[in-house]
């Protein structure tokens, strides 16, 4: 009897293995959640963030479809940072530059799926010399509600001082 017994006491129960490993991955699961909202109080905490979807159409994959996140106003570009990611950096940096609205339009009965109902929808390119639009530039699309765009155009219209963009 008393090998029996000591035979089972060395060994770790499955369930209790299950369980650590359990709460690990909660661990693990709560540290992710915890840093993106870290992420997502400093984003905003830094000044210049506004919530609005991107997509690059004609693209395959997420960055074909809309994602909801902040974009920061720079200096020289516009960078957008996606809502539900644990990375640092901005997924899309969009430079100032060039920058032009090609077109305005409320969404459409495809849209409706993934935008809300009170946004507006902008198409933007990147203008060559000319004042025609780039044929390499990659178009974006995204959708602002209506103080966020008056933000937005106000942003691309003004130019900081002491910039030379001509030179």
């Amino acid at each position: 009897m008393e090998r029996l017994y000591s035979a089972q006491a060395g060994m770790v129960p499955w369930t209790g293995t299950a369980q650590w490993v359990a709460l690990g991955l909660l661990l693990i699961l709560g540290a992710a959640l915890s840093w993106i909202a870290l992420r997502r109080w400093v984003l905003i905490r830094r000044g210049g963030a506004v919530e609005c979807y991107l997509r690059a159409p004609g693209r395959r994959g997420p960055r074909g479809a809309w994602r909801i996140g902040f974009a920061r106003y720079g200096t020289q570009s516009l960078a957008w940072f996606p809502v539900f990611s644990l990375r640092p950096r901005p997924t899309a940096k969009l430079s100032r530059r060039g920058l032009a609205v090609v077109g305005r339009r409320s969404p459409d009965a495809s849209d409706r799926a993934h935008l809300p109902g009170d946004v507006s929808v902008v198409r933007l390119a990147w203008s060559d010399g000319d004042g025609g639009e780039s044929s390499e530039g990659t178009v974006y699309e995204i959708a602002m509600g209506d103080g966020a765009l008056t933000g937005f155009l106000s942003w691309m219209e003004s130019m900081p001082p002491g910039t030379h963009w001509e030179a």
